[in-house]
């Protein structure tokens, strides 16, 4: 099991030079858990490179619908008190936006408290130099 961050995602979703590798590393462990907002930060980014003419209308489609499944596959921490706690602390300790922050703690709760023992994914530079410190093993 590995945690996955959106930025991870979307080249699941999307051709980014990254999504061979990502792809790969997928289907050698299926088992994903993300935070909550995931799959809108992931659709979000879709819409995001419609908007800019980047990506056809088809593309956006196929896009949605590889989320849609995709979802239906993984592992979601869920919000709570507890998430927004940690968010806060990890906020004052590391230079992260709230969603990365919020992203970081659900990982540190699906941990309980043992990032060794659960790979961080992201291509995200200052969310994985976070999660470093934090004690994951980060895969980016």
């Amino acid at each position: 099991m590995k945690f996955w961050d959106a930025s991870a995602i979307v080249p699941l979703l999307l051709a980014e030079p990254s999504s061979l590798r990502l792809r790969r590393l997928a289907r050698a462990d299926p088992e994903v858990v993300v935070w909550w907002g995931t799959d809108v930060e992931c659709a979000s980014a879709i819409a995001r490179r419609l908007r800019e003419g980047s990506l056809a209308e088809a593309g956006a489609q196929a896009a949605f619908d590889r989320l849609a499944r995709l979802s239906r596959m993984w592992q979601e921490a869920e919000p709570g008190d507890e998430v927004r706690e940690v968010a806060r602390r990890l906020l004052r300790v590391h230079p992260l936006r709230s969603a990365d922050a919020l992203q970081l703690a659900a990982a540190v709760l699906v941990s309980r408290g043992r990032p060794s023992t659960l790979e961080f994914v992201t291509l995200d530079e200052r969310l994985a130099a976070a999660a470093r410190v934090e004690g994951f093993p980060v895969v980016d």
